[in-house]
């Protein structure tokens, strides 16, 4: 499979294309903003499979150069995992117009840039997968956290987002799923919620969500899931 997954740079994104790259039958594009990170990355990886594309998700001209990279390397994508996020912790009385624009660039924006953009590239003669990470900050009837509401009301969006392209695409032998993960132990999480320890690593959770992108839309679509260890 040809596989491109945001966010590769840390966290899940990181292991996700390190297990991804596990199987010699795939091609994984890693796409971050963090070149450093992405030749560590691709260091890391058992076969030599894993292509680095640095990309500013924030930025739209960026991200149509790493489309324009892509057709550079293959004619079809097979899936595509939009991992990449972007998190604020502020009260929302105190957050600014361009930290919401960021939030909602890199969380919402630059998913439909992507989406729209790779959509050529997948062949209807076998189905195609386009996984969008949300998370359970965005599911509704989940526990709520004061000071993100930026993050979770833009991971809300992917959800809905998710639902509606199913629809539209179901003719198309694309199928969209949404991801809503739980508390996993990255970065993102520490920035969020300082000192917290979560139940699942980042490799953990790569191994679901890699056995997910490969063959979860063999069975489903426009399903908004739920990742987590408790209950919303």
């Amino acid at each position: 499979m040809k596989i491109v997954v945001t966010g590769a740079s840390r966290g899940i994104g990181y292991e996700l294309v390190k297990k991804l790259s596990a199987d010699s039958g795939n091609t994984i594009f890693a796409v971050s903003r963090n070149e450093q990170q992405l030749e560590l990355l691709k260091k890391e990886c058992a076969n030599n499979n894993v292509i680095t594309i640095v990309c500013d998700l924030s930025k739209e001209l960026s991200i149509l150069s790493l489309l324009t990279n892509l057709k550079k390397h293959v004619q079809t994508i097979d899936a595509l995992v939009n991992n990449a996020g972007a998190i604020i912790n502020k009260p929302f009385s105190e957050i600014t117009k361009s930290e919401l624009d960021y939030v909602y660039n890199v969380n919402v924006f630059s998913v439909i840039r992507l989406i729209q953009g790779v959509l050529p590239l997948m062949e209807e003669k076998q189905k195609s997968h386009i996984v969008n990470i949300s998370s359970m900050g965005g599911f509704q009837g989940s526990s709520k956290f004061a000071g993100l509401s930026a993050y979770s009301t833009s991971k809300a969006a992917l959800a809905c987002l998710t639902e509606c392209l199913a629809e539209e695409f179901k003719e198309k032998n694309i199928a969209f799923n949404c991801l809503a993960l739980g508390a996993v132990q990255t970065e993102m999480l520490n920035e969020a919620f300082p000192g917290y320890k979560a139940p699942v690593s980042a490799a953990e959770m790569a191994v679901y969500l890699s056995d997910f992108v490969v063959n979860g839309h063999k069975i489903m679509n426009g399903k908004i899931i739920p990742v987590s260890m408790s209950n919303p």
